[in-house]
């Protein structure tokens, strides 16, 4: 998938999201190990409706101009793209619903309280302690974009995350400008200050992505577009 769909806009940003929520929540629960011993009668769990309303409704506040519903169906498509490469793709799924479920521009800590989001709601919505456990590091994860590289389900969030970095060069300048927006109450000299920092950050890993096809086919064209941006920052 290429990462140019990660601003597209929908007339309904939560239309098809609810049962994408839905259907992951569901095959992370039907997935949790079992006892061992005959296999109990199906006890219904939580409706996961309500769920997928109260992260609807994070995703859409209106601080938010790029990490918006756009991009969490972005997140979610390039996952659906990458998913052969995933230990557990669910949970991956979930991670991307959480991983900027708290976000507020003016604050640093909001992967952190992301991941305590997930870690109170998903055992109430039915999820087993060590897939809660597993979401919740992969959230945390989106502070370096930095898998080992043996964590494949690392992996997959952090190049779905990262895509929108090797789209085209009007769709990467529309997401700098929405970047820049969010951060509006900072004057221009300390956001360029901040962003260029970031941005040195990510060209100083090793590799930007980590999938086989985040490596073909993003790779090159995320560097090009990172070391662009640095240099308009001055």
């Amino acid at each position: 998938m290429s990462p140019d769909a990660d601003l597209d806009l929908d007339p309904d940003p939560a239309s098809g999201l609810r049962a994408r929520w839905s259907r992951a929540l569901l095959a992370a629960r039907a997935a949790d190990p079992r006892e061992s011993g005959p296999a109990p009668a199906p006890v219904p769990g939580p409706d996961p409706l309500p769920y997928a309303e109260d992260l609807l409704a994070r995703w859409a506040e209106p601080q938010r101009r790029y990490h918006s519903t756009a991009h969490l169906t972005a997140v979610l498509d390039h996952i659906d793209a990458l998913a052969a490469h995933a230990a557990r793709p669910d949970l991956v799924r979930l991670a991307a619903w959480f991983h900027d479920a708290v976000y507020l521009p003016e604050r640093s800590e909001n992967e952190e309280r992301s991941a305590r989001l997930a870690e109170r709601a998903l055992p109430e919505a039915g999820l087993g302690d060590a897939s809660t456990r597993e979401v919740a590091r992969l959230v945390r994860l989106t502070v370096t974009h930095a898998p080992e590289d043996a964590d494949a389900d690392g992996a997959v969030l952090c190049d779905a995350d990262l895509a929108i970095l090797a789209a085209g060069p009007e769709r990467y300048a529309a997401y700098a400008a929405a970047v820049r927006e969010e951060y509006g109450f900072v004057p221009d000299d300390a956001f360029r200050a901040g962003r260029a920092a970031v941005l040195r950050q990510l060209l100083e890993l090793p590799r930007l992505f980590r999938t086989p096809h985040g490596v073909r086919e993003w790779e090159a064209a995320a560097r090009r577009n990172v070391a662009a941006e640095l240099t308009r920052l001055g």
